[in-house]
């Protein structure tokens, strides 16, 4: 038997196990990726319950804390002081809960998680996006929480479900956009306690320096002006219009501030992402 049908027995061998019209799998889809690794990221929620706690608590805490202590100075009654307020605290629970964006992401750029992703045939972005997926769904049992408990504390939104629902979906929204700013911030930071610093600083002042707790016009000219200028107070306004039935054109500014926020950090955390090793 000569070399050359020996190599042709063995093609023909090969063919049989492999079958001639094999073709290698499809590539996953973006869609299809980023909804596995969103998975996976309500995955480490599951296996770390403190993360929900804080998610829940924290706000319901604040809500607590300034209706019934500042409530009667501010508006003459808590109960009349949860009807603004509800919605601010709404809003200010699921910024502070988008910290974790970066945070999570720093710890799996330092376990070198990411370098295993990106040696995968999936879509290079997923890891992010499907990240991002995850936290929408902490932010929507955040917000569920928060109104559940201002409702058995007497919170009426005139604008009934549909307002209450547009105005949760509206903060959900938000803090969709300003999570990119965290993811942004843990690719060059890259260290969990960079981001948490540095997030707690910036929401504190941005939240407290906003229309969430009280009206600016009673602020000085100089807070004021920041306050007017401050995207939170855009979508703590349009929030509060939408369960107070007070319709929505306040959503427009609101909206606006969302689109801002991902065209400038969504190109610019790819770009990180794509460059970092």
């Amino acid at each position: 038997m000569t070399t050359a049908t020996r190599t042709v027995e063995a093609d023909e061998r090969l063919r049989r196990v492999l079958g001639e019209d094999t073709r290698p799998e499809q590539r996953p889809g973006a869609l299809s990726t980023s909804l596995a690794l969103g998975w996976r990221a309500l995955v480490k929620i599951k296996r770390s319950p403190g993360q929900m706690f804080n998610a829940t608590i924290t706000p319901v805490m604040f809500m607590l804390i300034f209706t019934y202590l500042f409530g009667g100075a501010i508006s003459g009654s808590s109960r009349e002081y949860l009807q603004f307020l509800l919605p601010g605290v709404l809003v200010q629970g699921v910024l502070f809960i988008s910290t974790q964006t970066g945070v999570a992401l720093t710890t799996d750029l330092q376990q070198g998680i990411f370098d295993r992703f990106k040696s995968l045939p999936i879509w290079r972005p997923s890891p992010l996006t499907g990240a991002l997926i995850g936290d929408v769904v902490r932010y929507m049992i955040s917000s569920v929480v928060v109104v559940a408990v201002g409702l058995a504390l007497g919170f009426r939104p005139d604008g009934g479900p549909l307002g209450v629902i547009g105005g949760v979906l509206l903060a959900v929204l938000f803090g969709f956009c300003v999570s990119w700013i965290w993811t942004f911030l843990g690719l060059v930071l890259r260290t969990p306690q960079a981001v948490s610093g540095l997030g707690m600083m910036l929401l504190s002042l941005l939240t407290f320096a906003s229309n969430i707790f009280a009206e600016p016009t009673t602020m000085p000219g100089w807070l004021k002006a920041f306050v007017d200028i401050n995207p939170i107070g855009y979508v703590v306004t349009a929030s509060r219009s939408l369960m107070n039935g007070d319709g929505t054109s306040d959503v427009g500014p609101a909206l606006i501030s969302c689109a801002v926020l991902l065209i400038v950090f969504v190109p610019l955390s790819l770009l990180r992402y794509n460059k970092s090793e």
